[in-house]
């Protein structure tokens, strides 16, 4: 998307084609205005149409709509934070319109044969206050791949989701979306360092670009 900006003189953020590899096209949705534009958008939760409570395959290849919810796929964030240097920045709204983000200045995700581990997260920026740092190394979860170090339950499965699991989370923004606030304590789309593990986000964004 930074190459969409800068060498075709797009100004409006939608739907482009780029290619990954020469055998690899893929349509992404390009932010061009937050922050300086250039931005890939990898995530989306803005209404709960799209249930992100689904299995390895579909997390690995992506789903959902890239006009509202989606989530890109595993192996085309791999793909794309393998080849250079990435920022990776999460935009969060609340239910009443106030946002916050945070930003982070090398963000690399491992491939299948890693778990899709974030091998490197980089330094934190912003103001949702820093709840990816301590997710750095972790495997990605999800309901039918307990990848996490909590040797008790599945973190995906206790709260119906897929992330980067410890044991469990200080972040986890593919959750149960809820139409209010409130939850059932750590269910639900979660950024804890800023509003704790009781309020659920009403939307989040996470996106990348290279340096």
């Amino acid at each position: 998307c930074s190459e969409i900006q800068s060498e075709h003189f797009a100004h409006t953020s939608g739907i482009f084609p780029i290619a990954l590899t020469p055998c690899h096209p893929l349509d992404v949705y390009c932010d061009l205005g937050t922050s300086g534009g250039g931005w890939t958008v990898i995530q989306r939760r803005v209404d709960g149409l799209v249930d992100f409570y689904r299995d390895w395959d579909e997390y690995k290849r992506g789903f959902g709509d890239k006009e509202g919810e989606f989530w890109l796929g595993l192996d085309n964030i791999h793909a794309m934070t393998s080849q250079r240097r990435y920022h990776v920045r999460f935009d969060l709204e609340d239910f009443g319109g106030n946002t916050r983000y945070a930003e982070y200045d090398d963000f690399r995700v491992g491939d299948e044969a890693a778990k899709y581990q974030p091998v490197s997260v980089g330094t934190y920026s912003g103001t949702a206050g820093d709840s990816l740092l301590i997710h750095k190394g972790q495997y990605f979860s999800t309901r039918d791949r307990d990848n996490d170090v909590n040797s008790d339950e599945s973190c995906a499965v206790k709260y119906e989701g897929a992330w980067w699991f410890g044991i469990c989370f200080e972040s986890h923004l593919n959750g149960r979306y809820h139409v209010t606030p409130s939850n059932d304590y750590e269910h639900g789309i979660i950024w804890f360092r800023w509003l704790g593990y009781g309020y659920s986000l009403k939307k989040s964004e996470i996106k990348v670009r290279p340096y």
